[in-house]
């Protein structure tokens, strides 16, 4: 029995090794369908010298039902202590990317959005209402470094940079306000305010039949905004594997952790007892979300390199900081197509 132990632990060792020499000159590849992350994930990439691409990715995510921590709530619960609460926020994102690689080493990226949401309401007397708005989300710009790519792995790191262009002004019209319109509270406004920063660490790995990614990536607000408040800080791990099923196909499955802080200061326009998403203690909170999504590849002919993702995201765990509505389900799906 010891001698057979010995020959399968020798004939692995053999094979490892064997593949390790075998792959050693092998890079990591972006030419499968595989060969980026599920279409929700940014920055999971890098390319070559003298490449381009372009992207758009919708998103569509949508928010309803009541938490306070980790549990359900009736609206009921909410009303009891403020005059308003929110039953839903369906929201609509559109979001173009551009990236180009000056060198093997880095590449560089800026990606604009455009943003259009609702907000439906119930008032502690039974009445109802609804409030929206839309505009250019904040604009962000990135460098990537590739510290390698050999044996079908590679590290990349990103700094990057929010730039506040998105509204933090947005107003409609309430009951209690009509026909005048009024601020709307933290949700509902486009952007920041906010310089803020980001930071991500990605390691890639391949096979023949899947690969894998691990990202963590943080967010980090500065300052104060025109109205006297700042967003939460951002901490995010994302996880994924995809299993390539054809040269142009692969399916992938991915976890994410995510961290958000709560809102610092307060907008001196908004009456925290009014509505809970004017009250910044019911903000932040820590998220466990899951998806399931495709990627289609096309590998050669007149539309060589271009990409399909699609996603569909769920929360598995959240844990909501006061009064908030409830995380539901995210679709996202994405165009890519790289060229020289």
């Amino acid at each position: 029995m010891k001698k057979i132990y010995l020959a399968i632990i020798l004939l692995a060792t053999g094979m490892i090794y064997a593949q390790e020499n075998e792959n050693k000159d092998q890079k990591w590849s972006g030419s499968r369908p595989d060969g980026h992350a599920p279409i929700s994930v940014m920055g999971d990439h890098t390319h070559g010298k003298g490449e381009w691409m372009v992207s758009y990715r919708y998103m569509y995510m949508n928010m309803e039902d009541l938490k306070l921590g980790s549990d359900d709530v009736p609206f009921s619960a909410a009303l009891a202590e403020y005059m308003v609460t929110p039953t839903s926020m369906p929201m609509n994102m559109h979001m173009l990317g551009v990236m180009y690689a000056p060198s093997n080493r880095v590449t560089l990226m800026v990606m604009g959005n455009y943003i259009s949401q609702e907000m439906d309401h119930v008032t502690r007397m039974g009445g109802t209402f609804t409030t929206s708005s839309s505009g250019i989300g904040d604009t962000k710009v990135s460098a990537f470094y590739k510290f390698f790519n050999r044996n079908r792995q590679q590290l990349h790191a990103e700094g990057g940079l929010s730039i506040p262009t998105g509204s933090i002004d947005e107003e409609d019209v309430i009951p209690a306000s009509a026909p005048n319109s009024v601020i709307l509270p933290y949700p509902m406004q486009i952007g920041s305010g906010t310089w803020d920063f980001s930071l991500a660490l990605t390691y890639l790995a391949q096979t023949d039949l899947f690969s894998f990614g691990s990202q963590l990536r943080t967010l980090l607000r500065t300052g104060t905004n025109d109205n006297e408040y700042r967003l939460g800080n951002r901490y995010e791990s994302n996880n994924w594997v995809a299993v390539k099923a054809t040269n142009w196909l692969s399916f992938s499955a991915r976890v994410q952790g995510l961290i958000t802080g709560e809102i610092n200061g307060l907008n001196p326009a908004l009456n925290p007892a009014m509505v809970i998403t004017a009250d910044t203690d019911n903000s932040g909170g820590t998220f466990v979300n899951s998806g399931i999504g495709f990627n289609t590849y096309v590998p050669k002919g007149a539309l060589k390199n271009l990409r399909f993702g699609f996603e569909f995201a769920f929360p598995l765990y959240q844990d909501l900081n006061g009064f908030q509505l409830k995380r539901k389900e995210t679709l996202t799906f994405g165009l890519q197509y790289a060229f020289k």
